[in-house]
């Protein structure tokens, strides 16, 4: 079944285009939390970053990084926030590969707010090694440092 992004960029549903390509369509949110808020979805429908191929990954964040100078020339918010969620568990509600570009206003009721944890730098130096030390990470660095 197709998801509601899928049916925008199809025509199926209408929608507000910001900006299309070959790799990433965006368009108005229906629930404008704020003035300008546009969504960027890849075209293909990937249900997560970690799904994306690289050059759709890519383009969802250039893309993004346009659309906010837009916003923030238009609109002139306070700040803009950029977010991206994946799976239930990270606050995603749609399963297709988007991200948010928030224009916000100090008191806009807009809230993001985690439990810090300061587990102290010897923890923090076994997560980094951990990730460092990834099959994904080391593929990178050994494509990236020839």
């Amino acid at each position: 079944m197709p998801t509601i992004f899928e049916r925008l960029m199809s025509g199926d549903l209408p929608c507000a285009i910001v900006y299309e390509d070959e790799l990433v369509f965006a368009f108005m949110d229906a629930g404008q939390v704020n003035p300008g808020h546009v969504l960027v979805a890849t075209r293909q429908p990937y249900q997560t970053l970690m799904d994306a191929d690289e050059a759709s990954a890519m383009a969802m964040m250039r893309a993004a990084r346009h659309i906010a100078r837009a916003v923030q020339d238009v609109y002139q918010p306070e700040g803009i926030t950029v977010l991206q969620a994946n799976r239930e568990a990270g606050w995603q509600t749609v399963p297709h590969l988007h991200l948010h570009v928030l224009p916000r206003y100090l008191g806009d009721g807009v809230d993001l707010g985690w439990p810090r944890k300061e587990p102290g730098l010897e923890v923090l130096y076994s997560h980094a090694e951990k990730i460092k030390n990834s099959d994904v990470l080391q593929a990178l660095i050994a494509t990236t440092h020839r």
